[in-house]
């Protein structure tokens, strides 16, 4: 799968969602990256950079306060080469590219590990 096709499926993800989700997106930049630096290893406590298929650098809106604005961008990473990698068919690749921003935004609207695996996404 090409780059273009691989940021077309995390565009399509987005475009995908409830629209009174998509309404509450604001100020997140959704980027795709070929591979995690070492803050963010460091940041995610993961080791092994094939490990780590996504990252949100940001403050969730759960912990914004009142004030928060005139702020850059929270960003959300999806790293290119990791779910690559892990993926044996096109299939499977889409299906992680999903998974992947799904799980990075529901960090964003403050939704943690824990409630993530509560609920099942895992």
């Amino acid at each position: 799968m090409t780059s273009e096709e691989f940021e077309a499926i995390v565009r399509q993800t987005v475009s995908d969602l409830p629209p009174e989700l998509r309404r509450n997106i604001s100020n997140v930049a959704i980027v795709v990256e070929e591979w995690p630096d070492e803050d963010t290893l460091d940041d995610a406590e993961v080791d092994n950079p094939l490990d780590l298929f996504g990252f949100y650098h940001g403050i969730p809106l759960t912990e914004r306060p009142h004030n928060y604005g005139l702020v850059p961008p929270d960003k959300i990473s999806i790293y290119r080469q990791p779910i690559t990698r892990a993926s044996q068919s096109d299939s499977e690749l889409r299906e992680a590219i999903q998974r992947t921003v799904r799980h990075e935004l529901a960090h964003y609207f403050g939704i943690d590990d824990d409630r993530l695996e509560e609920l099942g996404a895992y």
